[in-house]
């Protein structure tokens, strides 16, 4: 073993981050693999002995002579190392190679063996049945036709399948379309419109034009547009695609024309119309949901008119709305705690109480919603005892944990993350416990947290609700005037407390600074000798990111969900997402146009009743958190915008 382990005082083992030679061995193998040259890749695994990543040098070597097409040494490999995430890895390319090469038998041989098969590596092993004439695939890929909006290559022969037996009609076709458009994928509706019959198909110029001109493909039309089927769905695409900028423009349009246009085309449009009004707050939003009459929804659709309703205050558009979801959306707990609000609001209060109570006791925004609503407030729950020493060696011992580890000495944190969550599969809890422990040993916060999250019976929330460098950030907080809280629980949201962590858009550190935002905070506050270059320093991260913090909710009327949207959307989109008329701020939340944002919100105000539990040794209240937003006229004008 390579890893050089220490004693703590209460006899815990734990890995110190030092590279050894085998570490440079390893890095060598990774990056001769990554280049194809295969003699370094062989010098390098010479020189490797028992490093604990010696699979994944193994698997490398397997990889480039796979084109040999010699399985043998691969199937040992893999019989070797069953269930390691890099013998599924192996395995899942090794479908691919001979799905590839139509190797349909060999397919169907491996197939059984893979324990979470992505969906391409599904659809070779489905193309293997079909070559068998098992004619259950195509009921199984009927399924997906309405979901499956982006196939994979591999994918695409199943649907082909799908329409050359016959199973898959017009409408079917135009339905798998216009949900490509909604998800504004029009390549891919493009391509799906070549399945129907060419006497129906649209004119490939006109849909260009429908797509990239949609007004002036609906001022230029010919005069007999509305005689086909085609000029018709055409005209109802420009519709939609006219609402992405401005609904109202798109509902005069639909006006003029919606007379020529069948129920199910006219219907469509007015659905994609209120989809892109809710979204953007439209007042409007209900009465053009109202106009789609019973046009099937997709699933996001279903959810932004019920959003919509939200806003609107309008209850029974909620309960029915929610009602006609598919039973597996409706079961979300989003939607069970509005439904169950809504019943309650036409004074089923039994009937919404069930619903509450089936989305109880659990951490998150809307469980902690309905206790509340049931009258119960939100508490820690008793800590698991603290894990044996046997145990923590167990943990220690799991082949998959190792070299996770191995992989986070070396800074590869993404193959890291993965082969750490994929040693989890099948963890009971005291199992998890143990492992998370470990992980918060060696200061792994994110997968201390992620690792205790899971737990199912037995649970230790101050593992879930991780509070380190507490010397930084509680006297900042207090500094500052803010909830410590609160910013613990934006700051476990944005960036689980790895003080490296950088965005795909540049923000870093524990508090995901943008470089922008940072230099701003810094000017603002006075701090003298601020490089970029110091922005991922615990303390002037922490500094910062509160002294932001403070700013935004001065700025928001001292509101916490306003200050959150703004903190991860910008100050002028939390401003502009407020409605006409106060709303209740879980309504607020839940009508975050950004998924992303919508999502973040919710997680930190959950969050930091946890946190407040935590650290004050009493329940606290989500409702009284969420409280109120004020009305859009609540905003005053500031000396100076935020960025």
């Amino acid at each position: 073993m390579k890893f050089r382990v220490l004693a703590l005082s209460f006899a815990l083992p734990f890995y110190v981050f030092a590279q050894s030679s085998d570490d440079t061995a390893f890095i060598s193998a990774r990056d001769a693999f990554r280049a194809g040259d295969i003699n370094k890749l062989e010098r390098a695994a010479n020189q490797l002995g028992t490093h604990e990543l010696a699979t994944y040098v193994e698997n490398y070597r397997l990889r480039i002579w796979m084109e040999k097409g010699d399985p043998g040494n691969l199937r040992d490999f893999l019989q070797r190392n069953d269930g390691s995430y890099v013998a599924e890895k192996l395995r899942a390319d090794w479908i691919r190679w001979l799905g590839k090469r139509s190797m349909w038998n060999e397919v169907d041989a491996e197939f059984p063996k893979m324990l979470a098969p992505e969906p391409d590596v599904t659809c070779y092993n489905q193309q293997a049945r079909l070559a068998r004439n098992d004619r259950a695939v195509l009921a199984e890929a009927e399924k997906h036709w309405l979901t499956m909006l982006e196939p994979p290559e591999a994918c695409r022969p199943i649907m082909d399948a799908l329409v050359a037996n016959q199973r898959i009609s017009a409408d079917e076709v135009w339905a798998r379309a216009r949900r490509q458009l909604e998800a504004n994928r029009p390549g891919w509706a493009k391509t799906t419109l070549n399945y129907l019959p060419e006497s129906q198909m649209p004119d490939s110029r006109a849909y260009d034009s429908a797509i990239s001109s949609a007004m002036s493909h609906l001022v230029r039309q010919p005069g007999n547009w509305s005689a086909s089927r085609a000029g018709r769905e055409l005209a109802a695409i420009a519709v939609s695609r006219l609402a992405a900028n401005d609904p109202r423009v798109a509902a005069e349009e639909l006006e003029k024309i919606k007379n020529r246009l069948h129920d199910s085309e006219r219907q469509w449009a007015w659905s994609q119309i209120a989809l892109q009004g809710a979204k953007k707050h439209l007042t409007e939003t209900v009465g053009w949901y109202a106009n789609a009459g019973k046009t099937p929804l997709s699933e996001d659709s279903a959810q932004w008119k019920v959003r919509a309703a939200l806003r609107a205050h309008e209850w029974g558009v909620v309960r029915d709305t929610i009602e006609a979801m598919p039973a597996e959306l409706a079961a979300k707990p989003d939607w069970t705690y509005w439904l169950g609000r809504a019943l309650k609001s036409g004074g089923r209060t039994s009937e919404a109480d069930a619903l509450f109570e089936k989305i109880s006791g659990q951490p998150n925004f809307y469980s902690n919603l309905a206790d509340e609503e049931l009258g119960r407030a939100v508490l820690l729950p008793p800590k698991a005892k603290p894990t044996t020493s046997e145990e923590s060696r167990a943990a220690l011992d799991n082949p998959g944990i190792r070299r996770a580890l191995a992989f986070f000495r070396l800074d590869l944190r993404t193959e890291a993350v993965r082969e750490w969550n994929w040693s989890l599969r099948g963890m009971d809890d005291r199992e998890l416990l143990a492992a998370a422990n470990l992980a918060k040993r060696n200061q792994i916060w994110d997968r201390a947290i992620n690792t205790a999250d899971k737990t199912r019976s037995e649970h230790d929330f101050t593992l879930r609700f991780l509070a380190p460098y507490g010397e930084t950030v509680r006297p900042a907080a207090q500094n500052q005037s803010l909830d410590d809280a609160w910013v613990y629980g934006l700051m476990r949201q944005e960036s689980r407390f790895i003080t490296s962590a950088k965005s795909n858009v540049g923000a870093s550190g524990l508090m995901q600074l943008m470089p922008a935002t940072a230099k701003w905070v810094a000017k603002k506050i006075g701090l003298r000798d601020f490089s970029q270059g110091r922005v991922n320093d615990t303390d002037i991260n922490v500094l910062l990111g509160t002294s932001y913090m403070r700013l935004v909710m001065e700025n928001l009327d001292n509101h916490p969900v306003l200050a959150s949207a703004a903190y991860n959307a910008g100050p002028g989109r939390a401003k502009k997402w407020r409605a006409d008329r106060p709303l209740e701020g879980a309504i607020y939340a839940e009508s975050i146009p950004f998924s992303e944002t919508r999502d973040y919100v919710k997680k930190v105000m959950s969050n930091a009743v946890y946190y407040s539990a935590q650290f004050n040794g009493k329940s606290d209240s989500l409702k009284t958190r969420l409280g109120v937003v004020g009305a859009k006229t609540a905003d005053r004008m500031k000396d100076e915008d935020l960025p």
